[in-house]
């Protein structure tokens, strides 16, 4: 795990509004980037109260922001990169009551787009509730507000 990348990727998450109000968090990034997200379990994020599941919305908001995140933090200079699309296939219904994983990483970064892939899990890896592959635009750092690159990089406000 790398801490500072980590760090990074805990002050990203927290500029985006939606995600501080489900409760996303940073858990783990290691040196090429990939990156861990967790989506503790909301009740306000219940899809249905029968089952206690929770909403697939708030799994495609983990899945989004993870692949973002891995981006941010696998890019050598820091730049905002919009999502231009993810796909996400979900496999089977999480299980109530329990933290949701999201795991991303870049396989390819070209001059103009980045292209992730991950998985969403709850205890393993290997038995996945849905999957996901992402495209990313490159801006460029001329693009992204010095404010936001330095609240990101430095935590400074």
């Amino acid at each position: 795990m790398n801490k500072e990348l980590t760090g990074r990727a805990q002050r990203f998450i927290d500029e985006l509004a939606h995600c501080v109000d489900i409760g996303l968090q940073a858990y783990k990034v290691d040196h090429n980037g990939a990156t861990t997200l967790i989506l503790p379990f909301n009740e306000a994020l219940v899809g249905n109260t029968d089952t206690r599941i929770m909403h697939g919305g708030a799994i495609t908001t983990l899945m989004d922001t993870a692949s973002g995140t891995s981006v941010i933090c696998t890019l050598e200079d820091f730049e905002i990169c919009p999502t231009l699309d993810l796909r996400i296939d979900y496999l089977k219904s999480a299980e109530p009551d329990k933290p949701i994983y999201g795991f991303a990483e870049c396989y390819r970064v070209s001059r103009n787009v980045v292209f992730t892939r991950g998985t969403a899990y709850q205890d393993d890896m290997n038995d996945p509730v849905a999957h996901c592959v992402g495209t990313f635009m490159r801006l460029g750092t001329e693009f992204t507000p010095e404010y936001f690159r330095t609240r990101v990089l430095e935590g400074k406000r």
